[in-house]
């Protein structure tokens, strides 16, 4: 009886009618558009600090409007003053990707998973060197000659900024401290360059392709600095994403930035960050600087 009861309510209950809002096309399915009252997500892309946060602004906007556009979404730049801490930030996904330098991406890559999405090509190549700098009218020839001398470091773990000038340092029997009367961290290329310009330090070593940016934008500096000494071929700094990214928009970042030497409306962001276009790129480009980040670790051991 209580079964008989309980199957006639639900029978007199009247049926909810059902509004159909569209039809699904297997055989064609496209991006969902975002509906008119939800705002869309930005996406986040840090910028580690190889260049001033005002020259980052500067060269970059180009490149970030030129991503909303092609993505229909926001575009939010982030800038901290140090490598490290953006690679927090990729490890922690509050970043989606991310320009960094080679050695973050090293360290990224093997504490946390972070990932290569392209990497710049510049002047037909993918590697870069760090130069050792020196004032126009300075008589050091090679870092033998910087003893005792000011030196400005970039970051504390930039390649071409500090790992490389410290193996060049130990090469010659010392660590840093004993070598240099005085040492100071500027936190981007372009103000070691200019801190050298300036006379604020005999000597420092700088990303040559922030080196060449430079000079081409302020042909001055020409008179006022020279290169002593160049780094063996080192894998350029790449564009990378946190691991957790979801895949599809990996895979459209990558399909965006690998066609932007193509399309015409892309040249004047390339242009404005001294890129002729970006490429693939393997792991394996990056293996010499891996070796040479491990051997300093071994020097430092007890």
């Amino acid at each position: 009886m209580l079964t008989f009861i309980t199957l006639l309510v639900i029978a007199c209950v009247p049926t909810q009618k059902l509004t159909i809002a569209g039809n699904v096309d297997l055989n064609d399915l496209q991006p969902l558009a975002t509906p008119a009252n939800r705002q869309t997500s930005a996406l986040r892309v840090a910028i580690a600090a190889v260049i001033s946060p005002k020259g980052t602004v500067e060269s970059y906007a180009p490149l970030l409007r030129y991503l909303e556009e092609k993505l229909n979404r926001p575009v939010e730049l982030i800038q901290r003053r140090t490598y490290m801490e953006i690679n927090d930030l990729i490890a922690h996904g509050q970043v989606d990707m991310a320009f960094v330098c080679t050695s973050a991406y090293i360290q990224g890559h093997d504490t946390f998973g972070m990932e290569l999405l392209v990497a710049p090509q510049v002047n037909g190549k993918t590697t870069y060197n760090s130069f050792l700098i020196v004032p126009a009218n300075s008589l050091a020839r090679s870092m033998a000659d910087l003893r005792g001398k000011v030196f400005a470091f970039t970051d504390p773990i930039s390649l071409s900024g500090r790992v490389y000038p410290t193996y060049l340092v130990q090469q010659l029997g010392f660590t840093p401290e004993e070598f240099f009367s005085r040492t100071f961290y500027t936190y981007s290329h372009d103000e070691a360059i200019r801190a050298i310009a300036s006379g604020l330090a005999d000597g420092a070593a700088v990303d040559s392709l922030v080196y060449a940016f430079m000079l081409e934008r302020d042909p001055a500096l020409r008179e006022k600095l020279k290169v002593i000494h160049t780094s063996p071929d080192f894998g350029i700094p790449p564009v990378v994403v946190n691991p957790a990214i979801r895949p599809q928009i990996k895979h459209e970042l990558k399909s965006i930035l690998l066609e932007m030497a193509n399309d015409a409306a892309a040249q004047e962001a390339l242009k404005s960050i001294g890129v002729e276009r970006f490429v693939p790129i393997s792991d394996e480009i990056y293996q010499s600087a891996r070796e040479l980040m491990r051997t300093l670790l071994l020097f430092n051991q007890p």
